[in-house]
């Protein structure tokens, strides 16, 4: 059950939002092998003004944040970055203007429906 952040300069998307957070849906699908329905991604586009890339960056410049449970392996991190790369390309965005940070973060410290993820059965394999 990842939580997905995608960040960037406006302007850029359009109107493409919801095709967006389909390309970024398929590539966590295929890179770290979550269920098709489970999905939880938000852009945040900021004023040219609020967002200041490296210099050698262009406008599709974005930033790819995802905090999932700990226990992918290096294999399945690559997949992810890999297809987030051809994914974001579709949308005119070169591999090198694609920063990705993915966030291990223990299932205990993870709270869902009030209860620790620890605790729940959650329909899917995390070890991939």
């Amino acid at each position: 059950m990842p939580s997905t952040r995608v960040e960037t300069r406006a302007g850029w998307i359009g109107d493409r939002h919801d095709a967006l957070i389909a390309a970024v849906q398929s590539a966590l699908v295929e890179g770290i092998r979550i269920p098709e329905q489970d999905r939880d991604i938000r852009i945040i586009e900021y004023p040219a003004h609020a967002f200041a890339p490296p210099a050698s960056k262009g406008p599709g410049y974005t930033i790819i944040e995802v905090s999932m449970f700990a226990g992918r392996s290096v294999e399945a991190k690559r997949r992810l970055y890999a297809a987030l790369v051809r994914e974001f390309a579709a949308f005119g965005v070169p591999a090198g203007d694609v920063k990705v940070v993915v966030h291990d973060v223990p299932r205990e410290n993870w709270g869902l429906g009030g209860k620790s993820a620890a605790d729940i059965e959650l329909g899917f394999k995390v070890e991939v």
